[in-house]
């Protein structure tokens, strides 16, 4: 009997921890636009030990920058909030199999993330075709 409300002592303590970070983590879906209209990913959403929001981004059937018309030198991952100007979060690059990830960490609860195929090497703000798109929602 002591050995059955153990395990069902240790199953209810694991659950209780896990049920903050699986109620938090959550996956959004990449739309593509007419640029690169087989590519698919999402975004995967968490929190750190701070509060912030880590992003993980992961891409799939992206062609390379250079085989868009017109060509592009790189992809960039941009993040804006409602009623403010896009945030450059940096490159996403793709393998030779057009799969592709990023990961960064941001304060930023609810915004948009979006991919754009950029000539330049670090744009100030978006100026090439956007080829990603998804919403983030979390409060």
């Amino acid at each position: 009997m002591k050995k059955k409300t153990f395990r069902h002592f240790m199953l209810f303590a694991l659950i209780a921890c896990l049920i903050p970070v699986l109620a938090y983590a959550r996956k959004y879906p990449l739309t593509a636009t007419s640029v690169v209209p087989g590519a698919k990913g999402y975004v995967d959403v968490g929190q750190d030990k701070n509060g912030n929001t880590e992003v993980h981004l992961k891409v799939e059937f992206l062609p390379k920058p250079s085989s868009l018309t017109p060509p592009a030198e790189n992809y960039i991952v941009w993040f804006r909030q409602q009623g403010s100007e896009p945030e450059a979060q940096g490159q996403l690059k793709v393998d030779d199999n057009r799969r592709g990830e990023f990961k960064t960490t941001t304060h930023m609860k609810n915004f948009d993330v979006f991919v754009t195929a950029e000539s330049e090497h670090v744009p100030k703000a978006p100026a090439g075709p956007e080829v990603l798109r998804a919403t983030i929602q979390k409060e």
